[in-house]
């Protein structure tokens, strides 16, 4: 055997086990996923029934999928743009700034995202606890007894009670990252900035911004595909879609659907919208801030 032969084997040997996983655990349920939102099938039974796409034309008169459409376009809008405004600007300032005891900031701020979306679940309840909650007892002792709430079981606010949550568990991932692209831009380039009489707010947006921006892009991507996957585990853990179904998203509609209430061709379709639906924006967003790289 030649040498150019016996590479092209050894390269399939080391390839084949990773490309026969992602066929198995990848592709074959993601196509049985499209192939059983056309049937009719209750998931425990042996009847399924072909039904075209009629579980697609129930989902447009669907209301709760429709208000759980809405709050997962919230959390991804609401939640990316706070979340990724803090990360940058704690990101530039632990990097750019001579702030005592950085190093400490930055765990601290990284901790939120190795916890377990449960704990973070069960904080945020304690936090919004209407007894004897942090969040009530503070506004109490500075005398705001008016702003008091039922952070939980408010239909009008329980959403930006668990879009709080998601942002702050994801600050700190996003700062770290951002530190690490930050970090590599050349001091020169500020010192330049600096001498033509750019102020730090003109540096931030002329200098950094621009040189991270490809960063920041990436992540923006990548932060659509997991706000999705947190806000089900979310919502399962705090609220379980409620009250009145106020804190349902994608995700959770489809869980209860397909093994809740026995409907699982129907969950299956909701499972295909959820999916052309991500795909979709991650193309759009990347169209949108795609912009000629800076390099240095």
């Amino acid at each position: 055997m030649s040498k150019s032969k016996s590479r092209q084997v050894f390269i399939g040997v080391c390839v084949a086990p990773a490309l026969i996983l992602l066929i198995v655990f990848m592709f074959m349920p993601t196509f049985e996923v499209f192939r059983m939102s056309l049937y009719s099938w209750g998931g425990f039974s042996n009847t399924q029934q072909f039904v075209g796409f009629d579980n697609f034309k129930l989902l447009w008169n669907d209301m709760t999928f429709i208000r759980s459409f809405q709050n997962s376009i919230f959390l991804i809008v609401v939640v990316a743009i706070v979340t990724f405004a803090f990360a940058v600007f704690f990101a530039a300032i632990l990097t750019k700034e001579n702030v005592k005891g950085g190093n400490f900031f930055r765990i601290i701020f990284y901790i939120p995202n190795i916890l377990s979306i449960v704990v973070i679940a069960g904080i945020f309840s304690a936090v919004y606890d209407p007894s004897g909650g942090l969040l009530n007892s503070v506004l109490d002792i500075f005398s705001l007894e008016n702003l008091q709430q039922m952070w939980l079981g408010d239909q009008k606010i329980v959403i930006y009670s668990l879009a709080a949550a998601l942002v702050w568990q994801a600050i700190g991932y996003y700062m770290v990252m951002y530190m690490s692209s930050m970090a590599a831009i050349p001091p020169s380039f500020y010192e330049a900035a600096s001498l033509e009489g750019a102020s730090k707010i003109k540096q931030f947006t002329s200098i950094t911004l621009p040189l991270v921006w490809n960063n920041i892009r990436t992540t923006l991507t990548f932060f659509i595909i997991s706000t999705i996957n947190l806000s089900f585990l979310l919502v399962k853990a705090m609220t379980g879609g409620g009250p009145d179904g106020s804190t349902e998203v994608f995700l959770s509609y489809m869980y209860d659907q397909a093994y809740g209430n026995s409907t699982f061709g129907y969950g299956m379709a909701i499972g295909v919208i959820v999916f052309l639906f991500s795909f979709l924006l991650a193309s759009i967003v990347s169209r949108i801030t795609k912009r000629d790289v800076l390099e240095y």
